[in-house]
């Protein structure tokens, strides 16, 4: 085990709202707030949930009690920079990073209400699954395609 800290460069940085290409605005409960008074980790990941899945339902790219495909969450990622608390609201931004043979990495950022850099930033990667087999279909279709994928900004120093 190495006592090396990452290079600043390294760290992941907050981003501003230019970085997303779509957003929507995400309440808060009062259950979602822990002992020390800020949204729990574990509903960050239900707030990239729901930007994801609202966004492609709206769309008509995803049919969560009929269609053909389905999207099955493989991988997700969180890293945070400011609390957020209710009652306050959350603006998810939302892009589409990377398109695969069967896969979207998606990466939400969490924006405290009309904040200009996100409170937290992370990614979710969906495999499109056949909804009966289970077996990988191609993800080039409608879920790809909301938002349009945009270039992911470099890290600044």
């Amino acid at each position: 085990m190495s006592d090396a800290t990452p290079a600043a460069a390294e760290r992941p940085l907050a981003e501003p709202r230019s970085a997303y290409a779509r957003f929507r605005r995400l309440g808060t409960r009062w259950m979602d707030n822990d002992a020390y008074g800020h949204l729990n980790n574990v509903v960050y990941y239900s707030l990239f949930d729901t930007a994801v899945n609202a966004t492609l339902i709206e769309a008509g790219a995803l049919d969560i009690h009929h269609g053909d495909a389905i999207g099955l969450v493989v991988e997700t990622h969180c890293n945070f920079f400011a609390s957020l608390a209710f009652p306050e609201p959350v603006d998810a931004g939302l892009r589409v990073a990377r398109i695969g043979s069967a896969s979207v990495r998606y990466e939400i950022g969490l924006f405290a209400a009309d904040a200009p850099l996100t409170a937290a930033r992370g990614h979710f990667v969906h495999v499109y699954v056949d909804r009966l087999t289970r077996r990988p279909v191609p993800a080039a279709g409608p879920q790809a395609a909301v938002p349009p994928p945009i270039p992911v900004p470099a890290e600044s120093p």
